[in-house]
């Protein structure tokens, strides 16, 4: 299922943060996003940027799927956490800027309490570059969670 989500309409990230350009597709239960590797920014060195921002890559992802599916239901995109991520492997040290990545994120675990696990990978063409299973968190309540300092 193809949706015309704008990107700024379904990601909370802002300005530098938003490290993802757009949404190619969506999914009840998947996305795929696309990256175009910057020359200058956050995270760019010399070789571009670095592939353990690969993990923020895929968390945006997530966000994005879940801005998505708040949109379809006719809810506004709310704050979510990324706890962590197991198993992340990458074949190259860095994306080199200008590469156009493919971000696909997939929903294998959602809980009622917010919890998510998804299985995550970026591709540049038809290459895997880099895979990893993600964990996030999405309170009810994020403005609550977060004075509460449990966050």
């Amino acid at each position: 299922m193809l949706v015309d989500h704008d990107i700024d309409a379904v990601l909370p990230h802002r300005d530098a943060m938003r490290l993802v350009d757009r949404v190619l597709e969506w999914h009840p239960d998947a996305i795929a996003v696309e990256v175009v590797v910057p020359a200058q920014g956050l995270f760019v060195d010399a070789e571009g940027v670095p592939a353990w921002v690969g993990i923020e890559y895929m968390a945006q992802a997530i966000a994005a799927w879940a801005g998505c599916r708040a949109r379809t239901s006719g809810s506004e995109p709310a704050i979510g956490f990324l706890l962590g991520s197991r198993r992340f492997t990458a074949r190259h040290d860095h994306f080199p800027s200008g590469t156009r990545l493919r971000v696909e994120a997939r929903c294998e675990l959602l809980g009622d309490n917010g919890l998510g696990m998804f299985a995550c990978r970026i591709l540049a063409g038809e290459e895997e570059w880099a895979v990893a299973n993600v964990s996030v968190y999405q309170p009810a309540d994020a403005a609550a969670y977060l004075e509460s300092g449990q966050a």
